[in-house]
């Protein structure tokens, strides 16, 4: 049984589009990066799936429980752990006082050792902590029941470098552990050194679920060539091409075929050539230049159709089309 499983799940703020037809599904251990930039509906999906937000059409699944029923959703929510993204904590209390009643509703099993590898001060009233500070007490909360389930939207954000290290190797125990986890993302070096697979959302729709790897494959590959002779750049304004420099050497991004690469390049006396993968911005990037592209790697292996808990999903609250 999924972790998590979207059946055509929708969203509508009157005529304004949040999701629309949402389908995928988390396994049991994998580690699920949601991609988008703001206002793609990552964050509406969330909290539709968690109950804070009622479908439009649609529903979902959460550990078994169905998420659009009142009872079940309370009883998934007792076994997941949430980040959302701007998290509302009560500013008025100390880090202490807002653990202790996130303790109450769920338990803090995790609560001493996750305040000690933070370096969380919990005596000071969370009014008077920076932002990374303020993230520290909502991945506390988040984690300290050691839930089955993390839903985490955009959890470094305000972590220094140092921090974000901490998180990953701690998604990756909890996942040795048995968790699963559904990230929601903007940083790509974060999405693809933790997730299994990835779900990309433009505009409130899903339009590809498949593996890191794969989505790496559609930013192609960056070439850099330095030849013998006088370079032409009309010769290299061809299908495949994408961000074409001609200079002391000629650098471009490839996403076609090696075959028809070397068939250009045949034409040159070739001095040198660095060929690497594309950084995964590109590949993302792919996604919002007009229609989707195919993978030039062996395909997905996922298809596509189409007051929020302050932490530790403890209360609801509004949404945005996010």
């Amino acid at each position: 049984m999924p972790a998590i499983e979207c059946r055509n799940l929708s969203k509508y703020y009157g005529d304004v589009r949040g999701i629309e037809d949402v389908s995928f599904a988390v396994e049991d251990g994998e580690v699920f990066g949601f991609l988008g930039p703001n206002g793609a509906g990552k964050t509406t999906a969330i909290r539709t799936m968690l109950g804070f937000l009622s479908p439009t059409s649609g529903g979902a699944t959460l550990l078994g429980h169905d998420a659009t029923d009142p009872v079940e959703s309370r009883r998934a929510r007792e076994r997941i752990g949430f980040l959302p993204g701007d998290p509302g904590l009560d500013r008025d209390r100390t880090a202490a006082a807002f653990l202790d009643h996130q303790a109450a509703l769920r338990g803090e099993s995790s609560r001493e050792d996750l305040v000690e590898r933070f370096g969380l001060d919990e005596s000071r009233r969370i009014g008077d902590l920076s932002r990374g500070n303020r993230q520290k007490v909502a991945l506390v909360a988040a984690f300290m029941h050691d839930p089955d389930l993390l839903l985490l939207d955009e959890p470094t954000s305000g972590l220094d470098p140092l921090l974000q290290e901490e998180f990953a190797a701690l998604v990756r125990e909890r996942v040795d552990d048995g968790a699963s986890v559904l990230l929601s993302s903007h940083v790509l070096g974060e999405v693809a050194a933790l997730c299994d697979r990835v779900g990309v959302l433009r505009e409130g729709h899903l339009v590809a679920v498949e593996s890191v790897s794969d989505l790496r494959s559609r930013g192609g590959k960056q070439v850099r060539v330095r030849v013998a002779e006088d370079v032409d750049r009309s010769d290299f304004e061809v299908r495949g091409i994408m961000n074409l420099r001609v200079g002391e050497a000629v650098s471009f991004t490839w996403t076609g075929e090696y075959d028809s690469l070397i068939d250009l390049l045949s034409g040159y006396t070739v001095r040198d050539l660095d060929v690497v993968d594309a950084p995964l911005e590109e590949a993302f990037m792919t996604f919002y230049d007009g229609d989707v592209p195919e993978a030039t790697g062996s395909g997905g292996t996922g298809e596509a159709s189409g007051d929020g808990a302050s932490t530790g999903v403890a209360a609801e609250s509004g949404g945005d089309a996010r």
